[in-house]
């Protein structure tokens, strides 16, 4: 029980930064909030990881802003099939200029 990172998804596409920084404020410091705006899901960071499980066993499945939020352990970004990183940033989606 290390993470601090949760994913928030089924999120109201209404739910702004702040209001959702409040709802996960009540369990402990919270260092970070990204929601992406029309996905209907976001991150939220916690200043340790016990407020993060707190938060996560407390909240997943509660109603919020009409509809039954999905909290989890956020997990890395996987690597999608197809492209490459490049040295100079972007990415390259598996053609060839040549």
């Amino acid at each position: 029980m290390s993470f601090q990172k949760l994913y928030v998804g089924n999120l109201n596409y209404k739910t702004t930064d702040e209001t959702l920084k409040g709802l996960f404020a009540q369990f402990g410091e919270v260092t970070s909030v990204n929601i992406l705006q029309g996905r209907g899901f976001g991150f939220v960071e916690m200043a340790t990881p016990e407020a993060a499980e707190e938060a996560k066993g407390k909240l997943n499945g509660t109603d919020f802003d009409g509809r039954k939020l999905i909290v989890n352990e956020a997990r890395p970004r996987a690597e999608r099939p197809g492209t490459e990183r490049r040295p100079g940033g972007g990415e390259r989606k598996g053609f060839s200029r040549f």
